[in-house]
């Protein structure tokens, strides 16, 4: 199975200057789990929940003057639309990631997560979880 068939083409996008503030309304507003960040159409970050606590909330950053380029994760790894499944989940266990953009001649066209390929694989999402999460649970 492709990467195509199973991403999400809806991709939520912000710009890097834009401020947290916003980014927060358009979480709440589209209810969604990532952002793509982007500068001149390009994809240049990721900006997820977790970047929007760890590196603005928990370090008493104001949102209103606080810009996505300061809180972005911006060593993004990409997949392309005809890459298979499994090397989406390879990616993500590599980088210890959940949501991989998915580019084809340097546009996004999608977005993949862990949740896609759950949906629509569950027993490869199963292997990812032992593979995976399940060594680092701690008891």
């Amino acid at each position: 199975m492709l990467v195509k068939e199973i991403m999400t083409k809806e991709v939520v996008s912000i710009d890097s200057n834009d401020t947290v503030l916003n980014a927060c309304f358009k979480y709440r507003d589209k209810k969604i789990g990532c952002m793509i960040v982007i500068k001149k159409e390009q994809c240049v970050g990721i900006l997820t929940e977790r970047d929007l606590i760890e590196r603005t909330v928990c370090r008493g950053k104001d949102p209103k003057t606080t810009k996505i380029k300061e809180i972005m994760s911006s060593d993004v790894k990409s997949i392309h639309p005809l890459d298979k499944i499994e090397k989406a989940i390879e990616e993500m266990k590599k980088n210890k990631i959940k949501k991989l953009p998915v580019i084809s001649n340097n546009c996004i066209v999608g977005i993949i997560t862990l949740t896609d390929i759950g949906s629509s694989k569950p027993e490869l999402t199963e292997r990812f979880m032992e593979s995976w999460i399940k060594p680092r649970w701690i008891d």
